[in-house]
C-alpha cells in the first residue's frame, strides 16, 4: 500500500529519532472502502467539461467517504493533511494542490479527512494531472492526523536555495502557524544559511530565530538529507524553543549534474573584500587570455583549443562583488593534464582549496590528444626556467616604453594604444606562468613528500625551501628599510630622487595591489612618506628588520634527490614571485591608464569625477572613446549595488545549479557562528612560537601599529609584505604552502599558519595569543581586559 511520500518520510524520520509530532495515518482503503465505485465515476466523467467533472467526482468521493474511522485521542487539536500516493516524488511535488487543515478538534476530523479526498478532484488538480500525464484512476489519497503544534515561530526549510544555490539553505520563518507564512498572511524574516562556511544572515523586520535555532534547524536539515537525499524542503515549527518537522519533501527544480562551483582560495589573496566593474571586466580579461595562451602551448591544436575554449575562457567570475575561481572549470582543465589523479591534490593543497570534492569531469579528451598534451607538458615544463627569463625581458621592455609614454597629455584612443600593447605583448603569453605554477606546485608536493618518507617530517619542507636568495616579493621592504635607515642622513634633493626611483621600480605594490581601484604609492606618493615615516621612528625595531633580511641561509644536508626537488622547488618559487612583482606593475599600467581615461572623460562630462571610471567596464570606457554619452547613472547604480553587497557576508565558496547571478537583498542582518577558541588549528608554514598581542586586521589600510604584534586577518597580498616586516607573527583563514603569507613570512623569520577558519570570530583585538608556527596550532591565553 503506497501512503504517499509525506507520511513514509515522517516515518522515516521519526524512526531517525528526528522531532516529529505524533500522528496518526487514515489510509485510503479506510477512507473510501468501495475504490471500485470511485473509480467507474471516473470513467463516466470522461465526457464532461473540466469543471463539470470536477465537481461529479467530489461528490461522488463525497458520498463514498467512510465516516466510521479510527480517531486520534478525543482531546486536543490536530493537523489533518493530505498524502496523496502522488505527492512529492522526485518529479511531481502537486506543491499547493491539496489541502491542509489545522486546529480540528478530534470531532471533525472524519468530514476534514473527507475533504482532503475530495481534493484528489478539484479542477486545478486534475489539470495537473494532464499536463503530467497522470492517471487520475490510479490517485489514491491518504489522510495524515498530526497532534497540533501551537507554534510561536514556524515556517518553511529549503536545504538549497531554489533560486539555484546548492550550498546555501534558507529558512522562511513568521509567527505563528506555517499557514501564515506559505499563505503571506504574516510578515517573515529570510535566513540565508552557507553550509560550507556556516555563515549566516537574514532579511525581514525582526530576527525571530536566535543563533542556536538557526543551527538546530540546520542540524536536523542535514540528518533529514541523509535519509533522503541532498534538496529537501521542509516545514517546521518551534514551541516554546522545542522544533518540530511537519515534512520533508524534495526540491524537484534543481539539479547538481553539472554544478557551477566558485571558490576564492588563492584568488582571495588577490581581491579580498569588493572589487569594482573596472577591475572585474579587466581581471576576467587577463584570465581568459592566460589560460587561453596556456592551452595553445599545451594543445598545439587550434580545432582542439576553439573546441575547449568555452571552458579556457571562463575560470574566473565576480559574484555579489567578490572574485572566485570557477573551480569547476579549473578541474576541467587540469583533468586534460597527464598524471591529473595524482597532480589535483597537489594542486589543491598548494591553493589551498578546503573542499577537495569528488570531481566528474565532462570534458572529452581522446587518447591521442592526452598523449599530445602529455608530451607538449614535459616540454613546456622542462623549458620554464629560460622562458619566464625570457617573459620577464619582454615585460622590462614594454613596461619601459609604457612608462615613459605616460609622461605626456594623451588623448582617450592614445591611451587605449598602449592598453592594446600591454595585451599584445605581455598578456598574450601570460599563460607561461600558470605552467611555472604547476612546475612550482609539483615540486614543492614531491618535496613534501619526500620529507614525510625520508624524515616522517614535512614541515622540514617549509625551512628547506624558506632560504630562497632575494625573493623578489621581500625586494621592495627591503630597498623602503634602506630608505628608512639613510634618510636621516639624506638631503632633501638626494630623499626626493631615491623616493622617486623607489616609486618607479616598485611604486605599485601595496596592499590590494590588484584591484584597480586601490591607491598606490604611485598614485599617492604621499603614502610612501608616511610609510618610510613609521619605520624610521623607531630606530631599534628598524635595525631588527634590517637584520632579518640580510638573506643569511644555513644550508642544510641534503641527499641528492631532496638536493633536487629543493632546486626545482625553489626556482618554481622564485619565478613565481617575480612574475607576480611584474603582474603588479602591468596593474600599475592600466590602473595609470585607468586614471587617465577618468580625468578625459571627466573633463567631457560624462563622468562626475575621474575615480567613478573604476564603476565602468574596459568595454564601456571603449565605447566611451569612439561615442561619448553621459554615464552618471550607470555610475551611481553601481555604487548602490556596492554599498548593498559590502553587507553581505563573503562567501569561500558558492554551487550553483546553473548560471551564477548576484544576490539583491533588501536589507541584510548579520548573524554570528559561534566558534570553538579551543580547535584553532591550521597549516604551519613559517616555524617558531611566539606569544603576544592579537591585532585583527579587517581593513589593511586602518591596520594602525603592528609593531610586536600577532597580525590576524582574512588573508594578505604582496603589498601586506610592509606590514609582516614589522609584526611578531601572522595567523590567516585563508593561504596555503605558496600563498604569500607562507612564502614572505618564512622569508621574514616570524611564524605563520594560514588555513585557520573562523580564527577572526574566536580572536579579539587585544587578547593575548600564542602561535605555533611548527604545529600549527593557536592558543587564546587571556582575553583584553573589556572583554572579561
Amino acid at each position: 500500500m503506497q501512503l504517499g511520500s509525506k507520511i513514509e518520510n515522517l516515518k522515516r524520520m521519526q524512526a531517525a529519532g528526528l522531532p516529529v509530532p505524533e500522528f496518526t495515518v487514515i489510509p485510503f482503503s479506510a477512507l473510501v472502502p468501495d475504490a471500485a465505485r470511485l473509480r467507474e465515476a471516473i470513467d463516466a466523467s470522461g465526457k464532461m467539461s473540466p469543471r463539470e467533472q470536477s465537481l461529479y467526482l467530489i461528490a461522488a468521493a463525497r458520498l463514498l467517504c467512510a465516516r466510521d474511522l479510527p480517531l486520534p485521542d478525543p482531546n486536543g487539536l490536530y493537523a489533518v493533511r493530505s498524502s496523496a500516493n502522488m505527492e512529492d516524488s522526485a518529479a511531481h511535488s502537486f506543491a499547493g494542490q491539496f489541502e491542509t487543515y489545522l486546529n480540528v478538534p478530534a470531532s471533525d476530523v472524519p468530514e476534514r479527512a473527507a475533504d482532503c479526498v475530495c481534493s484528489l478532484f478539484r479542477e486545478n488538480v486534475l489539470d495537473y494531472m494532464r499536463r503530467a500525464a497522470l492517471d487520475p484512476h490510479e490517485a489514491e489519497m491518504n489522510v495524515l492526523v498530526q497532534k497540533m503544534v501551537d507554534a510561536d515561530v514556524s515556517g518553511v526549510l529549503f536545504t538549497a536555495n531554489p533560486q539555484g544555490i546548492l550550498n546555501e539553505s534558507v529558512i522562511v520563518a513568521g509567527r505563528g502557524l506555517g499557514e501564515n507564512v506559505v499563505s503571506d498572511r504574516a510578515d517573515t524574516t529570510a535566513y540565508y544559511f552557507n553550509t560550507s562556511d556556516r555563515t549566516c544572515y537574514f532579511e525581514g523586520k525582526e530576527d525571530l530565530l536566535d543563533r542556536p535555532t538557526v543551527e538546530k534547524l540546520i542540524a536536523l536539515s542535514e540528518t533529514a538529507c541523509s535519509l533522503f537525499g541532498p534538496y529537501l524542503d521542509m516545514e517546521f515549527a518551534v514551541e516554546k524553543g522545542e522544533v518540530y518537522l511537519l515534512q520533508a519533501r524534495p526540491i524537484t527544480t534543481l539539479s547538481d549534474a553539472h554544478p557551477l562551483i566558485l571558490d576564492n582560495s588563492n584568488i582571495v589573496e588577490s581581491y579580498p573584500g569588493l572589487s569594482l566593474p573596472l577591475t572585474v571586466s579587466f581581471v576576467c580579461d587577463v584570465y581568459a587570455g592566460v589560460f587561453g595562451s596556456a592551452g595553445k602551448r599545451l594543445l598545439k591544436n587550434e580545432k582542439e583549443l576553439e573546441r575547449l575554449r568555452p571552458v579556457f575562457s571562463d575560470t574566473v567570475g565576480c559574484v555579489n562583488g567578490r572574485m572566485y575561481y570557477k573551480i569547476s572549470n579549473w578541474y576541467e582543465i587540469i583533468c586534460c593534464l597527464p598524471f591529473h589523479k595524482k597532480f589535483l591534490p597537489i594542486w589543491q593543497e598548494m591553493v589551498g582549496v578546503r573542499y577537495q570534492d569528488a570531481f566528474r569531469p565532462t570534458t572529452r579528451i581522446s587518447p591521442m590528444l592526452r598523449a599530445g598534451i602529455a608530451r607538449h607538458t614535459l616540454s613546456e615544463l622542462l623549458r620554464i626556467p629560460r622562458s619566464m627569463d625570457k617573459l620577464h625581458e619582454t615585460f622590462t621592455r614594454i613596461n619601459d616604453r609604457v612608462t615613459d609614454a605616460f609622461r605626456r597629455e594623451m588623448t582617450a584612443a592614445e591611451i587605449f594604444e598602449l592598453y592594446d600593447l600591454i595585451e599584445k605583448e605581455i598578456l598574450s603569453d601570460w599563460g607561461l606562468t600558470l605552467l611555472n605554477d604547476t612546475y612550482a606546485f609539483l615540486f614543492t608536493g614531491l618535496l613534501k613528500q619526500r620529507m614525510k618518507r625520508k624524515y616522517a617530517d614535512e614541515t622540514r619542507a617549509n625551512r628547506i625551501i624558506s632560504g630562497i636568495a632575494n625573493i623578489e616579493s621581500l625586494k621592495p621592504v627591503r630597498e623602503m628599510i634602506r630608505l628608512a635607515c639613510d634618510k636621516d642622513t639624506l638631503s632633501e634633493e638626494e630623499y626626493a630622487a631615491r623616493k622617486a626611483a623607489y616609486i618607479r621600480e616598485y611604486g605599485d605594490r601595496c596592499p590590494e595591489e590588484l584591484k584597480l581601484e586601490s591607491e598606490t604609492f604611485r598614485t599617492s606618493p604621499h603614502m610612501l612618506d608616511e610609510k618610510i615615516e613609521s619605520y624610521a621612528s623607531d630606530p631599534q625595531k628598524l635595525r631588527e628588520m634590517a637584520e632579518s633580511l640580510r638573506n643569511d641561509e644555513t644550508p642544510c644536508r641534503e641527499d641528492a634527490l631532496t638536493a633536487f626537488l629543493r632546486r626545482r622547488a625553489t626556482t618554481g618559487i622564485r619565478h613565481r614571485e617575480r612574475s607576480r612583482l611584474d603582474r603588479t606593475r602591468i596593474f600599475g599600467m592600466v590602473r595609470e591608464a585607468a586614471l587617465r581615461l577618468g580625468e578625459v572623460y571627466a573633463r567631457q562630462g560624462l563622468i562626475e569625477q575621474q575615480r567613478d571610471v573604476f564603476y565602468l567596464t574596459m568595454p564601456e570606457l571603449r565605447a566611451l572613446s569612439a561615442a561619448p554619452q553621459p554615464m552618471h547613472a550607470t555610475v551611481e547604480e553601481r555604487k548602490k549595488r556596492c554599498a548593498m553587497f559590502a553587507r553581505l557576508p563573503a562567501y569561500s565558496r558558492l554551487v550553483f545549479s546553473g548560471e551564477a547571478f548576484d544576490k539583491n537583498p533588501r536589507s541584510v542582518n548579520l548573524s554570528e557562528t559561534e566558534v570553538d577558541p579551543d580547535a584553532l588549528r591550521g597549516v604551519p608554514c613559517s616555524a617558531g612560537s611566539v606569544q603576544g598581542e592579537a591585532l585583527v586586521v579587517q581593513d589593511v589600510r586602518k591596520a594602525g601599529d603592528v609593531k610586536d604584534k600577532i597580525i590576524l586577518t582574512k588573508m594578505t597580498d604582496p603589498g601586506w609584505v610592509f606590514l609582516l616586516a614589522a609584526a611578531k607573527g601572522v595567523i590567516s583563514e585563508k593561504g596555503s604552502l605558496l600563498s604569500h603569507t607562507a612564502i614572505v613570512s618564512r622569508e621574514l623569520g616570524i611564524p605563520a599558519v594560514v588555513g585557520v577558519e573562523n580564527v577572526m570570530r574566536a580572536v579579539r583585538t587585544g587578547d593575548r595569543i600564542s602561535l605555533d608556527g611548527t604545529t600549527g596550532v593557536i592558543r587564546i591565553l587571556s582575553r583584553r581586559a573589556e572583554a572579561v
